[in-house]
């Protein structure tokens, strides 16, 4: 079922279809002209909206360059552990020895006791 605003729409995009094509025939050189024309304006706005907005951020860059930066170090000592390991592996001595410099964590942690299972006495409206 078509109501009007269907119709409408439907209607617009034939005649542009329709004017895209005629265009085409009669001065196709002129079509490309103002398609690229059209691509070179939308791309100039764009690429302002995008430095001024990315200035205007301010801390959003900022993190977004730091979280760069901290991917692009992950992924380099990843690839030289991936290269370490194939090359070198190492003896059970030696993953012991690793294991006894690891520090102990200093945090204390303590267990609060919850009211999960403890019924509420309070007043239904």
């Amino acid at each position: 079922m078509l109501n009007a605003r269907n119709i409408l729409v439907f209607t617009l995009l034939f005649l542009a279809i329709l004017g895209l094509g005629s265009w085409l025939i009669e001065n196709p050189l002129g079509l490309l002209r103002n398609i690229l024309v059209t691509a070179a304006v939308i791309g100039i706005i764009y690429f302002i909206y995008r430095r001024w907005f990315s200035k205007r951020r301010g801390a959003g860059s900022t993190e977004q360059r730091a979280f760069l930066k901290a991917a692009k170090q992950s992924k380099k000592r990843l690839k030289k552990k991936s290269t370490t390991a194939k090359s070198h592996r190492p003896t059970v001595s030696q993953l012991s020895k690793k294991r006894s410099h690891r520090k102990k964590s200093s945090a204390n942690l303590t267990v609060i006791e919850g009211k999960k299972n403890k019924k509420n006495n309070r007043a239904s409206f």
